[in-house]
């Protein structure tokens, strides 16, 4: 991977979390190192997600194939608003009900 690929799938993960944190109305903690991990995380996860979907299932859809340098976008933004969720309720719980 070089590192102009990279930076691109950077800048995709930062907009994708962006709309995922549109989704879901949520501070994103840690600012821009958040938004950047939590973009590439969702993204990863989103990939995951719709290559199991489709060879388990063969969910195919025209949508979730949409993709800028390898990133495909809609799985993108589902991957980063599941991954928001999980980490501010995660952060949530321990602040506020973990301790029992």
């Amino acid at each position: 991977m070089d590192i102009t690929r990279l930076l691109v799938q950077v800048v995709i993960a930062i907009v994708c979390a962006g709309i995922a944190n549109i989704l879901v109305p949520r501070r994103i903690p840690g600012g821009i190192t958040g938004l950047i991990l939590i973009g590439l995380a969702g993204a990863r996860l989103g990939r995951w997600t719709a290559n199991y979907l489709g060879n388990q299932f063969g969910f195919r859809s025209e949508i979730l194939a949409w993709q800028i340098q390898d990133v495909e976008i809609v799985p993108s933004i589902i991957g980063c608003a599941i991954v928001l969720y999980l980490v501010t309720a995660f952060l949530a719980w321990g602040r506020y009900g973990g301790r029992g």
